[in-house]
């Protein structure tokens, strides 16, 4: 099976290539992403403790999903896709806002994206793919503030950088 391909990009999100996933990377290349943050009516955000075997961040708490479009695929698309592969449940989703970040990673690989936050809503427990995630739990964003605080190497750096910086673009 060909290794899946991330979509590089400018800084003003224009596609400039394609590239497989690893090399990008190993790289640091800036390409496409997306996150996704999935509240409940309660507004609590359903975060998920990534796979323990994930190639990065593994057991790391992040929001509900995240991962990568695909050449020709829309951010919303992307995210009800791998919200499905994750979660095991889909919702409607919108965009709000996107950002550029970078974090490098203790095995050699750093994260270089144009992330798209994109929000939705949801009630019930997920069915979550083990292959992707650990475990996951509802969260108000008080807690989740509180949390980052008090325990920051358990949360992903692109989670913690959205919940800092993008915080007014997760309110539902």
């Amino acid at each position: 099976m060909e290794e899946e391909k991330v979509i590089l990009v400018d800084e003003n999100d224009q596609k400039i290539g394609l590239m497989p996933k690893m090399e990008a990377h190993e790289k640091g290349l800036l390409h496409r992403a997306f996150s996704v943050f999935v509240f409940n009516s309660k507004n609590e955000l359903m975060l998920q403790q990534r796979a323990l075997h994930k190639y990065h961040t593994p057991g790391l708490w992040a929001n509900t999903c995240c991962s990568h479009q695909r050449d020709g695929e829309s951010s919303i698309d992307a995210g009800k896709r791998r919200l499905s592969e994750e979660m095991g449940f889909t919702t409607d989703l919108k965009e709000t806002t996107t950002f550029i970040y970078k974090a490098p990673f203790d095995n050699g690989l750093t994260e270089h994206e144009l992330d798209h936050i994109l929000i939705g809503k949801y009630e019930g427990e997920p069915n979550i793919n083990p292959d992707e995630v650990a475990d996951w739990k509802w969260m108000s964003l008080e807690e989740v503030k509180n949390d980052i605080q008090a325990n920051p190497d358990i949360y992903t750096a692109w989670f913690k950088i959205i919940f800092d910086k993008f915080y007014q673009h997760l309110v539902v």
